[in-house]
Parts: structure tokens; C-alpha cells; sequence
């Protein structure tokens, strides 16, 4: 049996396109969602957190919307906030966001990622 993944992300990012290519040669199904088009709830962020470990790991602060936010949105950041910032900010939330089978959840596509396929 394929396996099946649900995957976030956005379209046009680069590194979402190449690990849909990835994942296709590997005969991986992929329902991809762009959070462009359909933002995540809140349950699904604070799912998101706690399976990555942390808000500090699901949020990209090395990119240009975090560099691009007011300095008081990036001050004080609780999991609260963090919350509110990626579901008004998608694009704050690191990706491809990956929810594997066995219920894990994973950010990014590096080589340590490629490795759970």
C-alpha cells in the first residue's frame, strides 16, 4: 500500500515544489494544501506546535514576512501570539509541513526529512 501524507505548504515556494516532485518519484500521495487558499485553523496550528516541538520551530523568523513585521509583533512572543501571527502571516509557517502516518508532523524537507519515506 502507497503511503498517503497531508502536506501544507505553498504553491509557488520553491522548496514545496521540490519535495511534491520528490515525494511523486517515490510514489508518495500527497494531499497538498496551500495555506495561501485555505489558512489553518487555530486547533491546527497548536497541533502543529506541539508536534514539532514548539512555536519557535513551526515559525520561519530567518524570512522576509518575519523580517517584515512590526517590531511589537515580533516582541514578547507567546504560543498565543504566535498563533494569531501565522494565521494572519501563512507564509511565517515553516514548509513543506508534513503530517506523516504514524501521526508525526515535520517542517522543512531536509535530508533528515527525505529519510522517514
Amino acid at each position: 500500500m502507497a503511503k498517503t501524507i497531508n502536506a501544507w505548504g505553498l504553491k509557488k515556494c520553491s522548496t514545496c515544489q521540490d519535495a511534491l516532485k520528490w515525494l511523486d518519484a517515490k510514489s508518495v500521495e500527497v494531499n497538498f494544501t496551500d495555506y495561501s487558499v485555505e489558512k489553518p485553523t487555530k486547533a491546527q496550528i497548536k497541533k502543529w506546535i506541539k508536534g514539532v516541538g514548539g512555536w519557535e520551530k513551526l515559525i520561519n523568523r530567518a524570512g522576509y514576512t518575519w523580517k517584515g513585521l512590526p517590531e511589537e509583533d515580533k516582541q514578547d512572543v507567546t504560543e498565543e501570539k504566535a498563533i494569531i501571527l501565522a494565521q494572519n502571516h501563512t507564509s511565517l509557517i515553516r514548509r513543506p509541513l508534513i503530517e506523516h502516518q504514524d501521526g508525526s508532523i515535520t517542517v522543512g524537507f531536509k535530508p533528515k526529512v527525505q529519510e522517514l519515506f
